[in-house]
């Protein structure tokens, strides 16, 4: 397959497409009563290092071919990376028997030709032209380590790492849509320890970015990384109150991943949500919204379609603190008698299913520090550890470290702690800083919630 993608208004490289053309022909003949096809080739480069010697220098190239059936209301996806003609035709075959065996599900299906996406599709930027030279990735990963280890009261590394990777993704199906994009990403983390003996901490930073031209300065990746390991040593256990919590960004965009969980559609077509029954009721503090954005450009998670082939669009989730839409792909629209919403994604070997892409909380209007400076007593979390997360009933505890905040101040490092509460009560209480930057698929900025539950001392 072609690295790059032909100029026509598809988007899609064209040695794919006649792949799929063959695999929806083929699965015609054998009985299916619609299919698609999606084709995946991705290529990548990494490196890794650990005070200052090689310790990885690979390069992959991977393709991957992912068909589905229907017969009636009987669905099967089948994945292969074998295309000569007789494991293609195994595949098909199998897939259809699978089909024949498998329980009705009257929600599947194909798009209907009217709801598709039409080319040209939106320009997303999503893919950088330019191949880096493994000399380069071993310059930002010595960088980064070197600044890391440079810092006064880093003792150790745990090691740093620089990648690069290209993928091509090309869908076709039996109503008429064909369709394709291309993504990259470049990355650079590392990760150090300091002080010594049983009184280590650890840390790091990272940089991922689709053009390589973006990256953070590894150099100043590496220093932050030390700085932030030096700054956690000798910490104590925090007192057991009710508080405000500070959630640095790294941490808070958990916090919406929870939301969108919430409001994906097959947990609100299940009836497992704790916000099942709350469309177009305030869910969140006024005045915040959160996004999904597909078509932010250089966006981690950006692309002009969904794996249905319905177009994407920049939505709303929540708006002034009111929620606006669930997240669906055909099926559980069908299942809610709803609108898709243009959020399908699938592997080569499943079935479309709804999720996110550039997923933000929008910045608020103070600062960090003024956020922080309210508080008299209070816990500014900068890790999460465990899953202690109920989706149904909306229940949160989860293990933390950070610093302890006195009088507006960070105090001093606390660890071993325990933060909990209820997402209904806390996204009711949540208030958002004005530092969102994008460093994630799902990102927020610096946020607070009054009078959560901690546990230490």
């Amino acid at each position: 397959m072609s690295d790059a993608l032909t100029a026509d208004t598809t988007g899609a490289d064209a040695q794919a497409l006649d792949l799929i053309e063959e695999m929806l022909e083929r699965a015609a003949k054998a009985g299916a009563d619609q299919a698609d096809a999606i084709v995946a080739h991705a290529v990548s480069l990494s490196h890794a290092r650990r005070l200052g010697k090689l310790e990885q220098l690979e390069r992959s190239e991977s393709r991957d071919l992912g068909l589905r059936v229907i017969i009636g209301a009987k669905q099967a996806c089948v994945s292969a990376n074998d295309w000569q003609p007789d494991a293609l035709a195994e595949l098909v075959e199998r897939a259809v028997a699978m089909a024949k065996t498998v329980p009705d599900d009257p929600f599947c299906g194909l798009a209907d030709p009217s709801q598709l996406g039409q080319p040209p599709f939106a320009e997303v930027d999503g893919c950088d032209p330019v191949e880096p030279p493994a000399e380069a990735l071993i310059e930002r990963a010595a960088a980064a380590e070197e600044a890391a280890l440079a810092v006064a009261g880093v003792s150790n590394s745990e090691g740093a790492e620089a990648s690069w990777a290209r993928w091509s993704i090309a869908l076709g199906a039996a109503n008429g849509f064909r369709g394709g994009y291309e993504n990259s990403r470049h990355g650079v983390g590392v990760s150090v320890l300091a002080g010594a003996g049983v009184e280590m901490e650890s840390d790091y930073d990272f940089s991922s970015k689709v053009y390589g031209a973006d990256l953070e300065d590894p150099a100043a990746i590496g220093r932050k990384a030390g700085e932030q390991a030096v700054a956690k040593l000798n910490p104590k256990k925090g007192p057991t109150t009710k508080c405000p919590v500070v959630f640095h960004p790294r941490v808070a965009n958990s916090l919406l991943r929870h939301l969108a969980g919430a409001i994906n559609g097959t947990a609100i077509a299940r009836g497992t949500s704790f916000l099942k029954d709350r469309m177009g009721e305030a869910v969140m503090s006024a005045g915040l919204t959160v996004i999904d954005d597909p078509h932010r450009p250089r966006g981690l998670a950006s692309k002009p379609f969904d794996a249905e082939g319905l177009a994407t669009t920049r939505r709303a989730l929540v708006e002034d603190g009111v929620l606006q839409s669930w997240v669906l792909d055909l099926r559980t629209a069908r299942q809610l008698d709803l609108a898709p919403t243009g959020h399908a994604s699938r592997g080569a070997a499943s079935p479309p299913s709804p999720t996110t892409t550039n997923l933000y909380l929008e910045p608020g209007a103070v600062s960090p520090e003024a956020l922080i400076g309210e508080i008299e007593s209070g816990f500014y979390v900068t890790s999460l550890m465990g899953m202690g997360v109920n989706g149904v009933t909306g229940d949160y505890s989860r293990g933390a470290s950070g610093f302890w905040i006195e009088k507006g101040e960070i105090a001093y490092p606390v660890s071993e702690m325990t933060i909990a509460g209820n997402l209904k009560d806390m996204f009711r209480a949540m208030a958002a800083a004005d530092d969102l930057t994008f460093r994630y698929g799902t990102n927020a900025p610096t946020v607070r919630i009054d009078g959560m539950t901690v546990a230490g001392q």
